[in-house]
């Protein structure tokens, strides 16, 4: 249980996304009709699926999509501006109205029918060129950020599934264990009937009885909220039933460097180049906002035919060129300066502490592994130990030499001892995991990971 809610910690670290009440990682958008059939899912399963629908990945793509449309929003004052209009009117005028002096002063009725395209194009604009290329870098990031969701969706599925993994070796454990007891309680029967120990020790074998049936309602229970939990997160409806197929058994990872990871680390993290990227449009609104005190040159035009009716037209066009020279406009520009600042120190630090954060992970992650892979060793040399313990415990019960007290504390011994090299696996194959998703390289290597090569 321990390491369980010390892995669930780490997770929670490692998911650098905005934190609600309900983690959207760990939620879905449920696909399929449940099924009474349990449902085979390996590890490769469970990933495909996470990352079609996910719900923390779903509104990171949404995020890019919105990213699109404000670069396309950014656009508008750099392309071209293109729109046409049809009308005809009726209409009566009073020339003295416009100062003109004419008897009779009142003309009309008459008919004016107008067809006319009219273009506007920006010129020279640095301000509008500046906030496009904002937009684009923002855009990049949140590309990016989809590479590094998806880094973050494996891991927790991968997580889910090894704590799945883990809950069912220990419901084995655990029913093995009943069994032990069981036979145990026969065994002490016998020799009670044979006068060679006392009832204390058929009570005692009883209690363990029951206490092996606890452990296993126990773990039972936390298999199925499991399977309950992986099914959340890979976008399966919550009832259906499913049945893992992989097992994952320990395999040794190779020798890898810190040096080495923090190589690959900068070169392939999604997140930190993403972080450059705000930095670039962070800068590029600087200059934008720098651009808005500055003149800008549009040139307008209008091409079209106009006349009283459709048969009498004639053609008419206007091209005018307009500089704009900002003059006074309530210190709009020098807030837009300011804040364009703030935003570059605030990127600036965000970059620089994100890369310190990258070295911090990878340590972690190679640290973790390494002393992973050295519990594994060590938990599985415990467990053989305390199954000869329980053997000779047994043997000296059987012939009286020892009561079942010993039995007991073997047992229990074992028992520990099972639990502990269920969670040492655990947190071997979920620190290769936690590496790959260190190095930004979850997606192409943790499945070959948990598989023990690089």
């Amino acid at each position: 249980m321990r390491c369980r809610m010390v892995a669930l910690a780490l997770l929670a670290v490692a998911m650098a996304a905005p934190a609600s009440a309900q983690d959207p990682f760990l939620g879905s958008v449920p696909h399929g009709a449940v099924s009474a059939e349990p449902l085979p899912l390996s590890a490769k399963d469970a990933v495909t699926r996470a990352l079609e629908y996910n719900l923390g990945l779903l509104l990171q793509q949404q995020a890019l999509q919105s990213a699109r449309g404000a670069r396309w929003r950014a656009l508008e004052d750099l392309l071209p501006n293109v729109k046409g209009s049809v009308g005809e009117s009726r209409q009566i005028i009073d020339l003295a109205a416009y100062g003109f002096k004419a008897d009779p002063s009142v003309v009309g009725p008459f008919n004016v029918f107008d067809a006319r395209l009219f273009v506007s194009q920006p010129v020279i604009d640095l301000s509008a060129l500046h906030h496009a290329r904002a937009a684009a870098a923002t855009e990049r990031a949140e590309s990016k950020s989809i590479q590094f969701a998806r880094d973050l969706v494996i891991l927790v599925t991968v997580n889910l599934y090894l704590q799945t993994i883990a809950a069912a070796s220990r419901v084995e454990a655990a029913h093995a264990q009943q069994a032990t007891a069981d036979a145990l309680y026969r065994q002490a029967t016998d020799l009670k009937s044979a006068g060679v120990v006392a009832g204390i020790d058929v009570l005692r074998a009883q209690g363990r009885i029951q206490t092996e049936r606890q452990r296993a309602i126990e773990a039972e229970n936390d298999l199925e909220k499991s399977k309950l939990r992986l099914a959340r997160a890979i976008g399966l409806p919550v009832g259906q039933p499913i049945r893992l197929t992989d097992t994952i058994p320990y395999a040794a990872a190779d020798t890898i460097t810190i040096e080495s990871a923090m190589t690959v680390a900068l070169a392939s993290r999604a997140d930190y180049h993403a972080a450059k990227e705000r930095l670039l449009a962070a800068e590029a609104e600087q200059r934008a906002a720098v651009g808005t005190a500055l003149p800008s040159l549009h040139v307008d035009a209008d091409y079209g035919t106009i006349g009283p009716t459709t048969s009498e037209l004639h053609q008419t066009f206007r091209v005018a060129a307009t500089v704009k020279v900002p003059i006074f406009d309530a210190g709009k520009s020098k807030a837009r300066r300011i804040e364009a600042d703030a935003e570059i120190k605030r990127r600036q630090a965000e970059l620089d502490d994100l890369q310190g954060r990258v070295e911090l992970e990878v340590r972690t992650a190679v640290l973790d592994l390494r002393a992973a892979g050295q519990q594994v060793e060590a938990a599985r040399t415990n467990a053989t130990l305390a199954a000869q313990e329980l053997e000779q415990a047994r043997d000296r019960f059987a012939a009286g030499i020892s009561g079942s007290l010993e039995v007991t504390e073997a047992q229990s011994a074992v028992a520990a001892a099972s639990d502990a090299y269920i969670n040492a696996l655990y947190a071997h194959n979920l620190a290769k995991a936690s590496l790959a998703r260190a190095e930004g390289t979850a997606e192409q290597t943790v499945m070959t990971l948990l598989g023990g090569g690089k």
